[in-house]
């Protein structure tokens, strides 16, 4: 079978005028090579859709019964057309972002208070969940896209740098280490040290820092969650060593930010998404907002 559209199109002009003539201008093309289309998609079809007068012409049987399939796969057709667009275009649709609960809660609601008010019709949805499933997640195409620190070897997702993020010292206003612009890894006592698990990304860091400078962690406390070290340490139970971006969580309750040096640790907070599947427009409008605010996520000291 080798029907096209414009054969379709052709036929649907035809049908509705009554005369070639008529369907030509509609169409804006010659009479002659509107007729060459239909007699085409008739030979194609080997059926007669027309019975032909010096004055209309007349649907036959079978062209009566090609015209109501034919209107319903434009209409169908044209729908379709029109979801795509609109979608191309982020008037609707839906967008579904995964990250760790500190960053989802840090980074995510401005940017979609900001996206909502030029896409209102889409949907984003915010997955807030351990950062071992995120990659999953991404891979399943449960989400679109992740946010986080990720390991250097994962299969089957990509990664674009969102923002780099340092490890610094976080510490009550009534720390004896309060009045110190930073720090040096070293001036932390480890035995009064609020950490998270060992099962956290972030403690394997820890202990790497501080194995490589000949010491070793034995911390006060280790809880689960970034935000309950930061709690901990804003009742002065200790000192923390934590991901940059708390920041704004931790100002709210005084919690006070020092820099960490000699040496300076670093991480790439990273957007993921699927090898296999592009980045739809939602999702990479939604990443620029992203970027545009990654400024107003770490202190002014973290740099």
């Amino acid at each position: 079978m080798n029907i096209t559209l414009r054969q379709l199109y052709g036929f649907k002009a035809v049908a509705e005028a009554g005369t070639f003539t008529a369907a030509a201008q509609r169409l804006g093309l010659a009479q002659p090579a509107l007729s060459q289309i239909v007699r085409e998609l008739e030979e194609e079809l080997d059926a007669r859709l027309f019975d032909r007068t010096t004055r209309r012409v007349e649907l036959t049987a079978a062209g009566r019964e090609f015209l109501q399939a034919v209107d319903r796969l434009i209409e169908d057709l044209e729908h379709a057309v029109h979801n795509t667009r609109e979608l191309a275009h982020r008037k609707r649709g839906r967008l579904v972002i995964a990250a760790p609960p500190l960053l989802a809660a840090m980074i995510v609601p401005q940017s979609i208070q900001q996206y909502r008010r030029k896409f209102p019709r889409i949907e984003v949805v915010v997955l807030d969940i351990a950062p071992e499933l995120i990659v999953d997640r991404v891979r399943r195409g449960d989400a679109d896209c992740g946010i986080g620190t990720f390991p250097d070897e994962q299969q089957g997702v990509r990664r674009e740098l969102l923002f780099q993020d340092s490890m610094m010292a976080w510490c009550a206003p009534s720390s004896s280490f309060a009045g110190q612009k930073s720090l040096n890894w070293s001036d932390l006592p480890s035995t009064d040290l609020i950490t998270l698990t060992r099962e956290s990304r972030l403690r394997f860091l820890l202990d790497h820092t501080y194995e490589s400078l000949g010491l070793s962690v034995r911390p006060a406390h280790e809880v689960s969650q970034v935000t309950t070290a930061v709690m901990m340490v804003a009742a002065d139970l200790g000192i923390a060593v934590l991901p940059s971006y708390a920041w704004r969580f931790a100002q709210a309750f005084g919690v006070m930010a020092k820099p960490l040096k000699n040496p300076e640790v670093r991480r790439d907070v990273s957007v993921i998404y699927s090898e296999t599947r592009a980045l739809s427009p939602a999702a990479m409008s939604f990443l620029r907002l992203l970027r545009a605010q990654k400024a107003s996520l770490l202190p002014p000291n973290s740099i």
